[in-house]
């Protein structure tokens, strides 16, 4: 009996911390439900934007409509997915923690994919253009580039660490707050990235008629509070202590079992 008792010490540890955590998930669940319903607002408004004002979507065959691929994309993977990507942990706390990796994995590897597309919509539609656009000027583009390079490394480093077979448990352990870390401040680049190429858009295709607030430059504004009100709710619970998912005695038996 003795024997038993660090182990069932250990499953009522685990089962008090999962308590509480029900317990501080007071707001949690009405700010990712805000936070979703502004994020499916926010690919609406971007899909009305470059449909409506900005004429479509194409591929290389009008590279000014390739182009609109750019924002739809980043939008939807670099933004929506990306966020929800970072909670995952957090509004699946009852699913095991291997599948939730894998979701991770998964969820952000799908976002690595349409930032690629929308990257080659980008890159198409100015060098592709009767008068070529200069590429990699602006700092747009420079912040935007390297939250792409960033958050591959991060994809790559996730998941040599958590989810290839073989690193110590320490090594895992020491690299978590920098994964979080990194992961986290590259969203927030994404989306100050965003802002930028938006106010950089508007400038260029509205030109004076943007000071006038004509209805085009009214949807971009709106689109870049959105992107704001967006992003602060994604880093506020993604941040939150008391929104932690607490480790299930399942948790350790996968840790110990399957990966390693």
């Amino acid at each position: 009996m003795s024997t038993n008792y660090p182990y069932v010490y250990q499953i009522c540890l685990d089962m008090e911390q999962i308590g509480e955590s029900h317990t501080n998930l007071v707001g949690f669940k009405p700010l990712t439900i805000l936070m979703e319903i502004i994020g499916a607002i926010l690919i609406i408004l971007v899909v009305i934007w470059c449909g409506k004002y900005r004429h479509g979507f194409t591929w290389s065959s009008n590279p000014a409509l390739e182009f609109n691929w750019h924002p739809l994309l980043m939008v939807i993977g670099f933004v929506f997915l990306y966020a929800n990507g970072m909670l995952i942990y957090r509004t699946q706390r009852n699913t095991r923690k291997r599948r939730l990796k894998l979701i991770h994995a998964g969820i952000m590897l799908l976002t690595i994919a349409l930032v690629v597309i929308s990257l080659v919509a980008v890159f198409d539609s100015h060098n592709l253009n009767p008068v070529p656009i200069p590429n990699m000027y602006s700092l747009h583009s420079w912040i935007g580039i390297t939250s792409v390079i960033l958050f591959c490394c991060q994809w790559l480093a996730g998941f040599l660490s958590f989810l290839f077979p073989g690193l110590q448990v320490s090594l895992r352990s020491a690299y978590m707050p920098i994964h979080v870390y990194f992961g986290i401040t590259g969203f927030v680049g994404v989306i100050a990235s965003c802002l930028l190429g938006l106010n950089e858009k508007a400038i260029f295709a509205l030109g004076n008629d943007y000071s006038q607030l004509v209805g085009e430059a009214v949807l971009i504004n709106v689109i870049g509070l959105l992107l704001i009100l967006f992003g602060g709710l994604a880093v506020y619970l993604v941040t939150r202590e008391h929104y932690k998912r607490f480790p299930k005695p399942e948790d350790e038996a996968l840790v110990g079992s399957r990966t390693q």
